[in-house]
């Protein structure tokens, strides 16, 4: 039987679900080191940079952490996004470019902290930037564990489909090259564990051919802010047009969100009385007439620290989206005691009329005809808001008992 693990080394470029796989191992002692793009904690020097320079930087840093290892590569992180910047790189290029730059320097961190381990430790690191990592973990006799953000290529596929079904949102959207495949294929190959989010992600893994003995379910965590506790939501005994129901959709403006069948159903609701708030980047071309439209609301790009006011003022979350690993802004919004309009084609925190509803497909019709429903009984949402409790519970806690779930596995 192989020596049991000692300790983990947890690798992720960004502050990736808020640190939460290093947090829940530090918590329990089973930490040894966290290796990172960039870190600013209070002390940095780069706090004494102007805000706006540092805008990017911000949420690199947690608390929590502050007596953790913590490896990262501040300067060089700053030089790497200069020189891809100056070289024009953008779309897949620049992400690959980051995801090799980011190994390169953790595999230099790594070579110096070999010696220091009696038994061999876990090395955990996020899709796509992981394989170089896990052949020097490999030649090590290290245990490796892949953090799987999405539901891979199977994704993919589906959505290239709706850019061709829409492909007036085209804009400049291109599929991953072969390469980034191939190397993801060799990851999951090259893991001894691999962590989903989702029932969803581990079906379309398997879908491609993922070996489904090593995949493991571990739902996202999601603190919630202690404000939340205490605050009251309420809904007017009836919509109209001086008081429309405000619908939240809060992420990426992209077709993979389902973004497509949110504007065919603002289209359907013409004359109600409905608002729609879009909060997030816009990665589509949207036609005049919808950046136009009476009844949207676009707000742009927030950072998440921002995003609380948006969910105490709207009156529904809507989640349509086509394939996500899991989707945490279910849990910030169900926090806030919003009523969720969910697709099924991610985490599964909507139980349908507990906390909100499913689409039993993601299209306008089907958002159109849900929202329609509310408006002629509002008390639903009253309902699930005022009964709502935490259905899904995931802490720190239950984290670090699935992490050990997987020791216990590769123990054998």
């Amino acid at each position: 039987m192989p020596t049991a693990p000692d300790n983990w080394i947890s690798c992720q470029i960004g502050a990736r679900e808020n640190y939460t796989i290093p947090r829940a191992l530090h918590q329990q002692g089973q930490l040894a080191h966290l290796i990172t793009d960039a870190w600013v904690s209070p002390q940095s020097s780069l706090n004494l940079l102007p805000k706006n320079l540092l805008a990017n930087l911000r949420e690199r840093y947690h608390p929590d952490l502050e007596q953790a290892s913590v490896y990262a590569f501040n300067s060089s992180l700053i030089q790497f996004e200069l020189t891809q910047k100056f070289q024009k790189k953008t779309g897949w290029e620049k992400v690959i470019a980051r995801n090799q730059w980011f190994q390169q320097q953790a595999i230099k961190t790594l070579r110096s902290l070999t010696d220091q381990f009696t038994n061999p430790p876990i090395l955990f690191s996020y899709s796509y930037a992981a394989l170089e990592l896990f052949r020097f973990a490999k030649q090590q006799g290290w245990y490796t564990v892949l953090g799987q953000i999405d539901p891979g290529i199977e994704e993919e596929v589906i959505v290239t489909k709706e850019y061709e079904r829409y492909p007036q949102y085209r804009a400049d959207w291109q599929p991953a090259p072969p390469e980034y495949w191939q190397n993801w294929h060799e990851e999951c190959n090259m893991a001894d564990a691999i962590v989903v989010n989702s029932n969803w992600s581990r079906q379309l893994l398997e879908k491609t051919g993922v070996d489904s003995q090593k995949i493991q379910i571990i739902p996202l965590v999601y603190t919630p802010p202690k404000t939340a506790s205490n605050f009251v939501r309420t809904y007017p005994e009836l919509f109209s047009q001086e008081r429309p129901c405000r619908v939240l959709f809060l992420g990426q403006v992209i077709l993979r969100k389902g973004i497509a069948a949110v504007l065919d159903a603002v289209q359907l609701l013409e004359g109600y009385p409905v608002e729609f708030w879009i909060v997030g980047s816009q990665q589509i071309e949207i036609p005049t007439h919808l950046k136009t439209h009476p009844q949207i609301r676009w707000v742009g790009h927030v950072n998440r620290s921002e995003t609380t006011q948006y969910y105490q003022m709207a009156d529904v979350f809507l989640f349509p989206t086509l394939s996500d690993g899991f989707g945490l802004t279910q849990l910030e919004a169900q926090v806030w005691k919003l009523p969720i309009i969910a697709s099924r084609n991610c985490g599964e925190v909507v139980v349908d009329s507990v906390n909100g509803w499913f689409l039993e497909e993601v299209s306008g019709n089907q958002i159109a005809t849900l929202i329609k429903s509310i408006l002629k009984d509002t008390g639903q949402l009253k309902y699930l808001s005022n009964s709502l409790k935490s259905v899904f519970q995931f802490n720190d806690l239950s984290l670090f008992n699935a992490l050990n779930t997987i020791i216990r596995l590769l123990e054998f």
